[in-house]
């Protein structure tokens, strides 16, 4: 027998991800809504999101979040910013 031998995969469980526990301020995407929002905090066991153009906060799953690279969170920012030069966003 080897000794180096790796025990055989499982094909019954699928492979874990590492939780990833997102920071207070950083914008993260809500795969179960499809949006993007900034940490406000967590209650419990959720995560409290805002919108990047500001409104009502959303509570969404931990198991739900992905952290957002910085070019898309940047083009969310500057879209939101935009939209309230034109009036269109409070």
């Amino acid at each position: 027998m080897n000794a180096t031998a790796s025990p055989p995969a499982c094909a019954d469980r699928p492979p874990t991800r590492p939780a990833y526990e997102p920071r207070l301020g950083e914008t993260v995407r809500d795969t179960g809504r499809n949006k993007i929002g900034k940490v406000m905090g967590s209650v419990g066991p959720y995560v409290q999101l805002r919108p990047i153009d500001g409104g009502v906060e959303w509570d969404a799953s931990p198991d739900d979040l992905e952290p957002v690279p910085v070019t898309e969170a940047l083009r969310a920012s500057v879209a939101a910013a935009n939209a309230r030069s034109r009036g269109e966003s409070p």
